[in-house]
């Protein structure tokens, strides 16, 4: 009897053991790829080993009807750019960028005439995502990537690149990833169609399309009691409607934007020699 005790008490512990090794190496594999997740002393290493691409996340905080939360883009951007990040392989993700261009404050225009947009300035806004960039290639990273969920920066993005790229000269490069915004007014729009979604019914702004990408990403940022055909302009809902929407049409354009996204920043990576 005292044998077999024994015996169980070794295989137990021998289990534990196993089980502690498994769930070790499973942790380790899914790693954080978020910046702020990482400490100084093992950014360097990173970086040394190879994981010298960046990418910075900008969303945005402003109105998106009455049925999904202000945060809508930050949580949108983080996610996907977590993805896309874990897609690349040598990739991390800076904190997002919250604050943007919205509008004008007095008088109001745009979003900031609902409550909760907060708006800065598009000098200062570019501005804020210089400096970011420069800090990452002081750290040590060559490939600078901005993605933006926001329509109205896009410009911004693509000039601060540009003159990133000008004044770098190739000791450093920035791609601003507009396909990743181009794959909600494109691609993801045939899918829906493809798939039943009525062309009355995407919109531009807080209707079908966008409010089904919220609930692929993150459904309790969505008011499900809140969807109605109903909603218009005055309701912060523009060019269609979101009762029919849902997360099975909202992974469509997930797909399309994290695979899209990816494949355009290995094409800029192939062809723009860092020195």
């Amino acid at each position: 009897m005292i044998s077999r005790y024994v015996s169980d008490l070794r295989l137990a512990f021998a289990t534990f053991v196993t089980l502690g090794v498994l769930l070790s190496s499973g942790s380790t594999a899914r790693a954080s790829v978020f910046l702020e997740d990482q400490t100084w002393t093992e950014l360097r290493d990173e970086i040394k080993a190879g994981t010298t691409t960046i990418i910075i996340p900008i969303g945005g905080v402003e109105q998106s009807g009455p049925q999904m939360a202000l945060g809508k883009h930050d949580v949108r951007v983080k996610f996907l750019a977590e993805k896309i990040a874990e897609k690349l392989g040598n990739a991390l993700v800076a904190p997002v960028v919250s604050y943007v261009p919205e509008g004008n404050i007095d008088p109001p225009t745009g979003h900031m005439k609902f409550p909760g947009t907060i708006t800065i300035p598009t000098a200062t806004f570019e501005q804020l995502l210089e400096s970011a960039a420069g800090s990452f290639r002081h750290a040590g990273f060559t490939t600078i990537v901005l993605i933006g969920d926001h329509g109205g920066y896009q410009a911004s993005e693509k000039a601060v690149a540009d003159r990133l790229n000008a004044k770098w000269k190739g000791s450093a490069r920035v791609f601003a990833a507009l396909v990743y915004y181009k794959i909600t007014q494109g691609p993801y729009v045939d899918k829906l169609l493809e798939a039943g979604a009525k062309k009355s019914e995407l919109g531009t702004h807080a209707a079908l399309a966008d409010t089904s990408l919220m609930l692929a990403v993150d459904p309790s940022k969505v008011r499900m009691d809140k969807l109605s055909s109903k909603l218009g302009a005055s309701d912060g809902v523009y060019g269609g409607n979101p009762a029919h929407a849902s997360a099975t049409f909202g992974q469509l354009g997930i797909d399309l934007i994290i695979n899209g996204t990816t494949e355009a920043i290995r094409s800029f990576v192939a062809h723009q020699v860092v020195k």
